[in-house]
């Protein structure tokens, strides 16, 4: 039933459990993240997105928010990253001298991502979503974050226009490995790593001033790409520009990620908030390389030992069919 208020949702979701599905950036390791959704909907039988009242993504997890969000199956998101992975992210041996070009420009060019994302997602805007998504990006040309949104508030009047693949580009163009994408207005968008890899409080932030959603009623499963056992080395005490380049991108991001966790959970209490994302050796998986085997044998293994945890907190909660405000008149 439509709220009176004029500013609020078509169904609102004020007083009642809101949940929501936060998903880290982390490149080709998104295959991790949809395995892992894949095998929690083997066994469940229906849908998973069924338990969530709004999906959040970042980068590669924007890609899979919004895949979930048209109604594409986990499985056929993890058939995306495998079928697809290998033309965005060529290997080494195609490409011999690719590591110094990494040097002066991106590391690959942007073409494989957008043919791969345009056959996947057809030409959906974001407003076809069935499911409320939050998709951070930044506008480099500007300065500013960049959320895409759909039409979940009656201020929300622009981005539900999109192409839903122009918002895959820009929330996924990792700066040095792919250019930036200027699809959207002419404006310069890279990924929105580089201020929310993960997430989770872009979701929760959301849910409070768009929705009205009372704090006590949000609960979030966070699901990141895994997250690898290193140790940086003593030299970056004291280094320079020179030494700090390998480390910085992923110090950053993995620093992101751990305080917008942290302030999740500090938010919400550990009961209301749940993060996942295992620990692997170093040098397994990167951004633009994984062995797809051993990635989903990782997911395999985290969700049989994760799933009785989230079958318990999650998914006893169906979330109502969202209509968008473009559709509500």
């Amino acid at each position: 039933m439509q709220n009176s208020s004029p500013e609020a949702p078509p169904e609102s979701p004020v007083g009642r459990r809101f949940q929501i599905l936060s998903l880290d950036g982390g490149g080709i390791r998104g295959l991790f993240s949809a395995g892992l959704l894949a095998t929690w909907q083997d066994n469940l039988g229906h849908p998973i997105t069924d338990h969530f009242d709004l999906i959040t993504g970042t980068s590669t997890g924007g890609i899979i928010a919004i895949g979930l969000g048209l109604g594409l199956q986990p499985r056929e998101l993890v058939e995306f990253y495998r079928n697809h992975g290998p033309n965005i992210f060529p290997g080494r041996w195609q490409k011999p001298f690719r590591w110094f070009r990494h040097w002066r420009r991106s590391k690959f060019g942007n073409k494989a991502l957008r043919e791969s994302l345009e056959d996947a997602f057809q030409h959906k805007l974001l407003g076809h979503s069935r499911k409320r998504l939050v998709i951070p990006s930044f506008d480099l040309g500007n300065g500013g974050v960049r959320v895409f949104k759909t039409a979940h508030h009656i201020e929300l009047a622009t981005d539900h226009k999109v192409p839903a693949w122009k918002v895959a580009m820009a929330t996924s163009a990792a700066p040095s490995y792919l250019p930036a994408f200027r699809g959207i207005d002419h404006r310069r968008m890279v990924d929105g790593g580089v201020w929310a890899n993960n997430p989770c409080m872009v979701g929760i932030v959301d849910a409070i001033a768009k929705l009205a959603v009372p704090l006590e009623n949000i609960h979030v499963l966070s699901i990141g790409t895994t997250n690898a056992l290193t140790y940086p080395p003593d030299h970056l005490d004291q280094g320079g520009k020179l030494r700090w380049a390998k480390w910085a991108p992923e110090v950053i991001m993995q620093g992101q990620s751990a305080s917008a966790a942290g302030q999740g959970a500090l938010l919400l209490g550990r009961d209301r908030f749940l993060r996942i994302n295992p620990q692997m050796p170093d040098g397994l998986f990167s951004l633009d390389y994984a062995d797809a085997g051993k990635l989903l044998a990782a997911a395999s293994h985290e969700a049989m030992h994760t799933e009785a945890a989230v079958r318990e907190r999650f998914f006893a909660h169906l979330a109502p069919e969202f209509t968008p405000f473009h559709q509500s008149n």
